[in-house]
């Protein structure tokens, strides 16, 4: 091959490169644009250096060292020659073959490894950038563990970078050893031969694989010693972490089996020169029965002949120390424990001196509330409400909570016809408006009454939206553009639509072709190249899903599983929670390990904390994201963190610190659902401080069930406004029962605190043992018995309604419990539930009624008395049978017209009809 060939041969090489670099080039431009754009450069540069440090380091190595020993090896054998071409005319080629063979190898290697090597970058800077754990504890906390005394940011921050090396290590000797192997093997030196009646190996394969084999040696050596600290996350006595058979015969084991491993580390090297092996033989012979009787057989003696037999006394102070990290991981350990001692001395009195409580009980379940949302307000086929978000606001001077969910652009729920390139990129950008509701309040239909309603948003309080325009949430999965010669459609006005352009400083502004050309190329496009609509102005918006846009800034970051809508200043804004984790803190027990943790935790976030065995979490983090220009803040809730102030050291200006938060998003803060689940699963275990009662199992516990349509499933955590125990003042909490492990009895019930003061702390209230206080699954069982309330059930079944039962929610009023359940219809083929009936259950009184203050008053008085409903003579029963039909044929043909206000009336007409029927069948 002559100068000119090897050019073109090189040029074309070149080529073939640049074309398989060029999308991952372009790509990391548009990056660039983008977090220059959302104004979190460092955070990407940080992250991009570091990655492409890592990999150039590990492909600069592996090929090196790989390179090397394949070298080495090929002039051990020089004076040999391989023998896949030995009969061939291509036996000139033998060598040249083999190198590039070899160097395609070793490249594959390098680049594998590199690739691989790109996620440790969080790894090292956490390594170089540690934090102490003994400020995120309580006063006199251990925040050292029992058995080495380390702290536990080692654990957290250095222990996973040095089995990182480890590993990197091992790999790269593990593939020397292969390469070198196979150029010996090929070329016949690694053969067997008789030397003084003894087998020997070829004496310069011989000293180079023993080369490579002390220095595997010896990194197994290592990953014994560093398995030594990985015993605090043993899972194989009574609970999570170094039991007694760890302590006093594995950890004896793992650094006995290092030495000896370092020993025959040792003795490799020393044979290199000579022809016998036999000192390493018996070190690898020495190596192996360490295996088996070290780690194997004796651990198995201690648990079998001297733990077992004494299992309580012997594991003692490792369920101790199992106790007490678990706690401190899950921010368990300062759990406030009060007694509640559930007595029955609720009247009018109590009743009237918390109203507050009273006025914010929720009557609207979410999910038939995200119904009734979907058919009153959606409005236009391309809206949709994706979910309902609970909060509390002061309007028109009443602290209350409500329900509120934002209008979205669904563009997947356009006809056929209309999804064009134009349509989707340019014209449908954005959702826009919300609704909102009392948890309380109930029309006359039967309806949620409506706070904020209608496009634009019409506002009955003093809450106002002055920029109603949704462009990031939670269906925004598509990329569109703003700024286009084209106007945006804004909202359906009249037998039109509105049209808007758009003014905010969302998206990446692309002035120019070139631009164009990079998106085009990255997002696969040639529309963006070619479409006339593009100028100056025109910006594209991506990364528009809120878990997706956040997690591309923090990937670092677990993301709770709902953000919710709040509206600020007149602007609608996002406020999602984000948590830190570990999987690295000594003792803790992982929630994936708990009792039927995959069962209850389906869905959701929480399954990427199982699949990665977190056990450690804080939410020290709550990042707000405006729903129109998609500004991201990551404001700091838990300054006390020591994985988060790690994460600052690493990313200076990401994080804005506590006393920066605003006041007016800081009482939107609430205590998030997702972490709330987790502790409550954890805390079903772990309230029991007593390693023995613990050891016993002697008092577990559960989360109470209850049936929703029809179908049993765990009770979830709620919101509600409510004067705990002992305060002067309501607040907004999250509280959720807890029942026996064997029972359906309530024994206490858990409250997280969300006020900005008391933010983040949890209280217990357990109830006496010896009374029986009802759980949410008996009360449903008396309601079920009640004889009326069955009756009514069963008519309007009969009727060709659907009887829906919402939450049952435990309401804690001045140490008594009220038990508020909901009751709402729906027809057969209908989707407007229509909230129907309040259930109050209260001592042995358990009542239905339209209202839940008549229902309230049929326990307790105190509401003026109701005119009866005239019962009907048995004549005329016949003839209200008839009435009832026809009265729900006419609903279900209005209902099918999409005539919700007819559906209504008729509705309406129907339940005094079944009123007067239920009346005459008690006479």
């Amino acid at each position: 091959m002559n100068l000119k060939q090897r050019g073109i041969l090189f040029i074309i090489l070149i080529a073939i490169i640049g074309l398989s670099l060029s999308k991952t080039l372009v790509h990391i431009l548009t990056e660039i644009w983008w977090f220059d754009t959302v104004g979190f450069s460092e955070v990407f540069w940080t992250r991009l250096t570091w990655q492409i440090l890592t990999s150039i380091v590990t492909f600069a190595f592996y090929t090196l060292f790989l390179w090397i020993n394949y070298q080495i090896a090929m002039h051990h054998t020089r004076h040999s020659s391989f023998r896949f071409f030995e009969d061939s005319t291509l036996v000139d080629y033998t060598d040249k073959f083999a190198n590039f063979m070899a160097l395609v190898l070793i490249l594959f290697i390098g680049f594998g490894a590199a690739s691989a090597s790109t996620s440790v970058w969080e790894t090292i800077l956490k390594y170089l950038h540690p934090t102490s754990f003994s400020e995120g504890l309580r006063p006199g906390g251990s925040d050292r563990d029992p058995i080495f005394q380390q702290d536990i940011g080692f654990y957290v921050f250095q222990l996973p970078l040095y089995e990182a090396i480890r590993n990197w290590l091992l790999f790269a000797f593990v593939w020397g050893l292969i390469v070198s192997f196979l150029v010996y093997f090929l070329k016949d030196n690694f053969i067997l031969r008789q030397s003084n009646g003894r087998n020997t190996l070829n004496g310069k394969a011989k000293n180079h694989l023993s080369l490579l084999l002390a220095g595997i040696a010896a990194l197994i050596a290592v990953d014994f010693w560093l398995k030594r600290y990985s015993l605090l996350y043993s899972s194989n006595g009574v609970v999570f972490g170094a039991g007694y058979t760890d302590v006093h015969a594995r950890l004896f084991a793992y650094s006995v089996t290092s030495i000896i491993a370092l020993l025959v580390a040792v003795l490799l090297l020393l044979s290199i020169g000579r022809r016998s092996s036999a000192l390493p033989m018996s070190g690898i012979v020495l190596f192996f029965m360490a295996l088996v009787l070290l780690n194997g057989v004796y651990p198995w003696f201690v648990q079998q002949f001297i733990v077992e037999p004494n299992e309580l006394t012997k594991e003692k102070p490792y369920i101790a120390n199992n106790i007490r990290f678990t706690q401190n991981a899950y921010h368990l350990h300062d759990v406030q424990r009060q007694n509640y001692t559930a007595v029955s001395q609720l009247n009018r009195q109590v009743l009237q001196s918390n109203q507050p409580t009273i006025r914010n009980i929720r009557l609207w379940d979410y999910r038939p509330l995200l119904s009734t949302y979907r058919q009153i307000q959606e409005m236009r086929l391309y809206y949709q409400f994706q979910s309902v978000d609970v909060d509390r606001y002061t309007l028109n001077g009443n602290y209350q909570q409500v329900m509120l969910s934002g209008r979205e652009l669904a563009y997947s729920q356009l006809p056929q016809e209309a999804k064009t390139w134009v349509n989707q990129r340019l014209k449908y950008t954005h959702g826009y408006g919300l609704v909102m509701s009392p948890v309380n309040q109930v029309t006359s239909d039967g309806l949620p009454e409506l706070y904020i309603k209608d496009i634009p948003p019409v506002s009955k309080v003093d809450l106002q939206v002055s920029q109603p325009a949704i462009y990031y949430g939670e269906k925004t999965d598509n990329y569109i553009f703003t700024g286009t010669k084209t106007q945006e459609f804004d909202y359906p006005l009249g037998d039109g639509n509105a049209y808007t352009n758009y003014k905010g400083k969302g998206g990446v502004p692309i002035p120019t072709m070139w631009h164009r050309l990079a998106y085009a190329y990255d997002l696969s496009s040639l529309q963006i190249l070619i479409s006339n609509y593009f100028n100056q102005q025109s910006r594209i918006h991506y990364y528009r899903l809120l878990q997706e846009r956040v997690s591309h800034v923090a990937p670092f970051l677990h993301l709770d599983s709902d953000p919710y809508l709040v509206v600020i200043n007149g602007r609608l804004q996002w406020i999602m929670d984000g948590y830190t984790t570990s999987d690295r803190y000594p003792y803790s027990e992982p929630l994936a390990q708990t009792h039927k943790a995959t069962e209850i935790f389906q869905g959701g976030n929480i399954e990427q904390i199982l699949d990665r065995d977190v056990n450690y979490i804080r939410n020290s983090v709550k990042v707000l994201i405006d729903a129109y220009d998609g500004t991201m803040q990551f404001f700091v809730v838990d300054e006390t963190d020591p994985v988060l102030r790690t994460y600052q050291k690493i990313f200076p200006h990401l994080f804005t610190s506590n006393s920066a938060i605003p006041s007016e998003v800081k009482v939107h803060f609430r205590y998030p659902q997702d972490l709330f689940k987790i502790q409550t699963q954890m805390y079903l275990v772990y309230h029991m401080n007593d390693p023995e009662l613990f050891y016993n199992r002697e008092d577990l516990w559960r989360l109470p069930t209850e049936t929703y349509e029809g179908n049993e499933h765990i009770m979830q955590p709620y919101y509600m406004i409510m004067r705990l125990p002992g305060a002067a003042n309501e607040e907004f909490i999250q509280i959720l029962p807890f029942t026996p492990a064997n029972k359906d009895n309530m024994i206490a019930w858990m409250a997280a605190r969300s006020n900005s003061k008391e933010y983040g702390k949890l209280l217990l209230y357990e109830f006496p043992k010896q009374k029986l206080i009802f759980g949410p699954r008996q009360i449903e069982a008396r309601i079920d018995q009640e004889p009326q309330i069955s009756q009514q059930f069963t008519l309007w079944s009969q009727a060709g309604s659907k009887v829906i039962r919402g939450d049952l929610l435990v309401i804690p009023i001045d140490q008594s419990l009220l038990y508020v359940e909901p009751v709402y219809l729906r027809a057969e083929q209908g989707e407007l539930p229509e909230l129907k009936r309040v259930i109050v259950a209260y001592d042995k009184a358990v009542v239905m009624e339209k209202t839940l203050e008549q229902s309230l008053a049929e326990i307790f008085g105190g509401v003026q008395e109701q005119k009866p409903v005239p019962s009907p003579v048995p004549g005329e029963v016949s003839n209200l049978a008839k009435s009832a039909l026809a009265t729900y044929q006419k609903a279900q043909e209005a209902l099918r017209q999409g005539n919700w206000a007819e559906y209504g009336r008729y509705q309406q007409e129907l339940e005094d009809i079944l009123e007067k029927l239920n009346q005459g069948s008690k006479s």
